[in-house]
């Protein structure tokens, strides 16, 4: 079948803390909450004028054929979810992520840049919120327009500049955080050190590149780092650590045990060192400093 090019709206949905819910539900139990949260949302799929387009593990990958549909959809299953009552004390939730863009259709699956995308917002969501785009956003009439806010600007894998991802409220709450100036504050400051190099990256730096890759920004050298292994982000007046890499990246915490991070983030804090590849007693030469300066 030949494919076929389209804007559309691409919606992931998963059920969130579902690990939690075997462990403490018991595998049946677990998995008719599990179903239920998943007919809601391929119900409201439906309903809204969407198609699900495939299960991926708890998760569904949706299209609609526009971003109003795809919010009206996301708001409703949102609000569906949360109107069940909770099971042996756990409460059901989804997170869901959305985009809209150009997708190409083969054989009823979706492939592109903006199903990456919406799946990226799918990740960046917590239990019981709806993360999504401006180019979504854009696309929604006033009255929806209107139910969504700003969080930030976020580095997206395959993606030159930052996008500015925002929240769609499943419904208005008058008690909702007012969020502030996106302002980053400047007087917060990351010192790095690989080797005898030092780095003092300013606040307009907002991303830097760890990898093997000559185009890096720091080249690591060790054969058990991979191309584009980690990057720090500068996320407002916090930095995160990001790895992308195959083997890890094992970070320590001055004073703490030793963590791998496999295709995860954590916010730096303090000070520390991160390895990329192996554990630091494995061999320490090859490691990054970082101290947090406020």
């Amino acid at each position: 079948m030949a494919s076929q090019d389209s804007n559309q709206a691409v919606l992931f949905a998963d059920v969130s803390g579902s690990t939690r819910l075997y462990e403490v539900l018991g595998d049946s139990r677990a998995l008719q909450c599990v179903g239920l949260c998943l007919d809601i949302i391929r119900s409201a799929t439906v309903e809204h004028g969407g198609r699900v387009v495939k299960a991926i593990g708890d998760e569904l990958m949706c299209v609609f054929p526009s971003a109003t549909a795809a919010a009206r959809a996301a708001s409703d299953m949102q609000n569906r979810v949360e109107m069940q009552d909770p099971v042996e004390g756990q409460q059901l939730a989804i997170r869901v992520g959305m985009h809209y863009g150009p997708v190409i259709e083969k054989e009823k699956d979706v492939f592109g840049d903006c199903v990456n995308v919406a799946a990226r917002m799918a990740s960046m969501a917590k239990a019981g919120q709806i993360i999504t785009t401006q180019d979504l956003v854009e696309g929604l009439p006033q009255e929806l327009r209107a139910m969504t806010r700003s969080l930030d600007t976020f580095s997206v894998k395959g993606k030159q500049e930052e996008m500015i991802v925002f929240e769609l409220l499943a419904q208005r709450n008058e008690d909702l955080t007012t969020l502030v100036s996106r302002t980053v504050q400047a007087d917060v400051r990351i010192r790095l050190r690989h080797n005898e190099r030092e780095l003092n990256p300013g606040a307009d730096k907002k991303v830097i590149k760890f990898g093997r890759d000559p185009a890096s920004d720091v080249q690591i050298a060790d054969r058990k780092a991979s191309r584009e292994h980690a990057r720090i982000e500068r996320r407002r007046d916090k930095y995160v650590l990001v790895d992308f890499s195959s083997n890890g990246t094992f970070l320590t915490f001055r004073g703490q045990p030793e963590i791998c991070l496999r295709r995860e983030e954590v916010v730096l804090h303090g000070t520390g060192a991160f390895c990329f590849g192996h554990g630091y007693m494995d061999d320490p030469t090859e490691v990054v400093t970082f101290e947090i300066v406020t």
